[in-house]
């Protein structure tokens, strides 16, 4: 295969984990061209000196603050030459050679911007976290993963278009994006993929799921489930999506409820347990929407 692929990843005060998605990666990826460019997204200590220092083939670049996972993203465009952007966490491994699957299922689906791996849990690798995603429905906003916790023993092994993409591991169309745009910034955390894929879906393009090709998660190392970070982010992520893709009443619904309702209960959920850290980021998560509505830049 001639054309290359850039491997893109964020990494945040997650040198070893990162560290280990690189050797991975130049121990089992020999079918095709590719480069690994890792942004440091504002790490304590300079992360991308001691990447470059510890692989000197990987491009390593510093931004002094926290871009969040859509904005360390993009940084890395600037500096890729690959035909395919494989955008994948740093706390996922690669232990097949099999990542040219991606690219010759964008090859073979021109109308595919997007395409994802199967995800399994790098815990249990027989357990599945991502083989595609259902669409989202009503007000709500309700969809799932397929397969998600279930054994991976071919029964979710069916190629095809999907509603969403996976953010751990998903390759990307150059012309695609070119014609998209780069990932919506304004989220930092949560949602960015979904929003993004809507704004590919919106452009004509197409969500594809390829399970010849097998990627190792081990789950979110950056922020605890529950913690005020993932509540703050979570909350405010879910407003802002609802506000940039639904419209009209269904819009409304889905803001109402999910500040009236799903926060609320947050809200007392968290206080119920002691967390109040993260009752308190419920109610900034719901300010925060509003002053960022009213600003704009939403």
């Amino acid at each position: 295969m001639d054309k290359m692929i850039s491997i893109i990843s964020v990494n945040y005060n997650g040198l070893k984990q990162t560290s280990e998605m690189i050797r991975s990666i130049m121990q089992n990826v020999h079918s095709c061209p590719f480069e690994i460019i890792i942004v440091d997204n504002g790490s304590r200590n300079d992360e991308a000196r001691q990447l470059k220092e510890n692989f000197p083939q990987i491009k390593a670049i510093r931004s002094e603050e926290n871009l969040g996972f859509a904005g360390g993203n993009n940084l890395a465009l600037a500096h890729a030459d690959g035909d395919w952007l494989f955008f994948i966490n740093n706390d996922t491994e690669i232990l097949q050679d099999n990542v040219d699957n991606l690219c010759k299922a964008l090859e073979d689906n021109p109308q595919a911007g997007i395409v994802c791996p199967k995800i399994c849990f790098f815990s249990d690798k027989s357990i599945i976290q991502y083989a595609g995603y259902t669409p989202m429905k009503g007000f709500r906003m309700k969809n799932g993963m397929i397969g998600y916790g279930c054994k991976d023993d071919g029964s979710f092994d069916k190629a095809g278009f999907t509603a969403f993409p996976h953010g751990a591991a998903m390759m990307v169309r150059r012309s695609a994006l070119e014609d998209v745009g780069p990932m919506p910034e304004m989220y930092f955390l949560y949602y960015e993929e979904l929003d993004w894929a809507m704004m590919f879906l919106h452009k004509g393009w197409k969500i594809y799921f390829e399970p010849s090709c097998t990627i190792y998660h081990k789950d979110s190392m950056t922020t605890k489930r529950f913690g005020p970070v993932f509540t703050y982010y979570m909350t405010r992520s879910r407003l802002i999506y609802a506000w940039r893709n639904l419209s009209g009443a269904e819009r409304w619904m889905s803001i109402m409820f999910t500040r009236y309702v799903a926060s609320a209960k947050s809200f007392i959920i968290n206080l119920l347990h002691g967390r109040f850290d993260s009752a308190k980021a419920v109610v900034k998560a719901n300010a925060d929407y509003i002053k960022m509505k009213k600003q704009g830049k939403i």
